[in-house]
């Protein structure tokens, strides 16, 4: 996905920018690696600790390391067969054994792959179940979400319906002007 970043004149696809999570997650507020696509794990590590020198270019302090890791930025997980869905887990696993908290942006279509990754069983692991919803806007003040089971009772206890007007509550909402502080590394 190509987008601006406060460090280019026009919009680029980026494998690896800095930035602070700006989403309402547990890792809200942290100095953030994120990650386009499957990416060397030793790339990463170097990025996330980086040299003093490109913590002052990119991340503007001296020390300190990043804590917080989001892979699949970018909308860029979308494992096409069982090598990918490995390498994709392979990558993460590592990252958490390295002590970071880890994000990974997933669509909501691959929730169940995601869970029988075990990804979730990880305290420092963040799964951003991400579901799209154009023109949210448009759709009127009854409009419910309903968060179901791909069957009748296969997985889940029951259903869970929210009021749509209840989930745009304002805390929440993170506006697209957040993410143009993002620094675009490589």
């Amino acid at each position: 996905m190509k987008r601006n970043y406060v460090n280019t004149t026009e919009e680029t696809t980026a494998n690896f920018f800095y930035g602070v999570e700006v989403e309402h997650t547990p890792a809200h507020g942290m100095e953030t690696l994120f990650v386009t696509g499957i990416q060397p794990l030793d790339t990463i590590l170097a990025y996330a600790d980086p040299t003093p020198a490109v913590r002052d270019l990119y991340l503007g302090r001296s020390t300190g390391a990043i804590k917080h890791i989001y892979c699949g930025a970018n909308q860029s997980y979308h494992p096409i067969d069982v090598e990918e869905h490995t390498q994709w887990d392979d990558m993460v696993y590592s990252l958490l054994k390295q002590g970071y908290w880890v994000t990974l942006d997933f669509d909501s279509r691959y929730a169940e792959e995601v869970h029988e990754s075990g990804l979730c069983e990880k305290r420092k692991f963040i799964p951003m179940v991400s579901v799209k919803l154009p023109y949210i806007g448009l759709f009127n003040y009854n409009t419910t979400i309903k968060i179901d089971d791909k069957g009748f009772e296969e997985t889940n206890p029951g259903v869970w319906c929210h009021r749509l007007h209840d989930l745009m509550d304002s805390t929440k909402f993170t506006n697209w002007d957040a993410y143009k502080e993002d620094k675009v590394i490589k």
